[in-house]
C-alpha cells in the first residue's frame, strides 16, 4: 500500500501544479487583451509617421542630412535586447537569446555592446558580453516617457559617435499562439529613395517653416516611437506565449494525471485481488484442516 500511497502522493501534486498554470493563463489571456489593443493602436502611427518622414525627406536639401540618417564607417555596435522579467513562457527569451548569439557571430569584427530590456536577456549576456546599460527596470511603469528616456540616452551616444549602428533584437506579436523574432536596424535610419514624379503627387504640400526643421522634429520622435513599438510588441508577444505555454502544461498535466489514475486504478485493484486470494486461501486450508 506504501506503493498507492506514493500515487495518491503524485496526483494531488499534479492537481495542485494544474491549478497554478489554469491560473497563470487565465491571467496572461486578460493582460494580453489590453497588450494586443496596445500595440494595434500604435502600429498605425508609427507607420504613418514613418510615411510622412519619407515624404518630407524626398524633396529636403539632400546636402543637409539629419545626423541621425548619417552613415559612418561602422566600429561599433549597440544591440537593444527585449525580453521579459519572468520566464514560464515557452521558447519566448530564449528565442531573443539566440537571435542575439546569431548576431553576436555575423557581427564579430566590430565592437559590440547590449543594452537589456528584461532581466532574461541581462542574465544571458552579463557574464560574456559587455552590458551597456540594463534597463529591466521599464516594465515596472511601462509608458512611451518611461522607453523614451532610454532611447534618449542611446541617441545621445550615437550623435557623440560612441555607436555607430543600433539595433533592436524583439518578439513581434502576430497571434496568441505566433511570435516573430525582428532584428530591425534604429540608427542610422533609412531614407528610402522615392520616384519624383510618384513624390510630387504624394507630397504636394506646403512646409512651414521648412522641411529640415520638420525633419529635425520627426525624426527623433519617430526613433523613439520604433523602439517602444519593439517594446510593446514583446509585452503582447510575452503575455501570447505564457497563455499558449501554460495552456500547454495544463494539458499535459491533465493527461499525466489520467495516466496515473488508471496506474492507481489498477495497482488498488490489483491489490485487492491478492488479500481476497490470501483470505480464500486461508479458509481453504483451515477448512481442510
Amino acid at each position: 500500500m506504501a506503493n498507492l500511497k506514493e500515487i495518491r502522493g503524485r496526483i494531488s501534486s499534479i492537481s495542485s501544479t494544474m491549478q497554478i498554470t489554469r491560473a497563470m493563463k487565465m491571467v496572461s489571456a486578460a493582460k494580453l487583451k489590453k497588450a494586443q489593443d496596445a500595440i494595434v493602436m500604435l502600429r498605425p502611427y508609427s507607420e504613418k509617421l514613418q510615411e510622412i518622414i519619407q515624404n518630407v525627406n524626398s524633396s529636403s536639401d539632400p546636402d543637409q542630412v539629419s545626423i541621425y540618417a548619417q552613415k559612418r564607417e561602422v566600429k561599433k555596435v549597440l544591440f537593444i535586447a527585449v525580453t521579459s522579467n519572468r520566464g514560464l513562457a515557452g521558447a519566448f527569451n530564449s528565442n531573443i537569446v539566440k537571435e542575439l548569439n546569431i548576431q553576436f557571430q555575423n557581427n564579430s569584427q566590430y565592437e559590440i555592446e547590449v543594452l537589456t530590456i528584461g532581466k532574461k536577456a541581462y542574465d544571458a549576456v552579463r557574464r560574456n558580453r559587455t552590458v551597456f546599460s540594463n534597463e529591466s527596470s521599464v516594465f515596472d511603469k511601462l509608458s512611451f516617457d518611461v522607453v523614451s528616456n532610454v532611447t534618449e540616452t542611446v541617441m545621445s551616444n550615437y550623435r557623440e559617435g560612441k555607436f555607430d549602428e543600433v539595433y533592436v533584437i524583439y518578439n513581434k506579436f502576430v497571434n496568441a499562439a505566433t511570435q516573430d523574432v525582428i532584428t530591425e536596424k534604429v540608427l542610422p535610419i533609412s531614407m528610402v529613395e522615392t520616384d519624383a514624379a510618384e513624390t510630387q503627387v504624394e507630397t504636394d504640400y506646403i512646409f512651414e517653416p521648412n522641411r529640415n526643421e520638420i525633419l529635425d522634429n520627426l525624426i527623433p520622435k519617430s526613433i523613439k516611437t520604433q523602439v517602444f513599438k519593439a517594446v510593446l510588441d514583446s509585452v503582447a508577444s510575452e503575455h501570447g506565449a505564457r497563455m499558449t505555454a501554460m495552456h500547454k502544461a495544463t494539458d499535459n498535466a491533465q493527461e499525466l494525471k489520467n495516466d496515473l489514475v488508471i496506474f492507481y486504478n489498477k495497482a488498488r485493484q490489483a491489490a485487492i485481488t491478492n488479500e481476497i486470494l490470501e483470505i480464500v486461501s486461508g479458509a481453504e486450508a483451515l477448512k481442510n484442516s
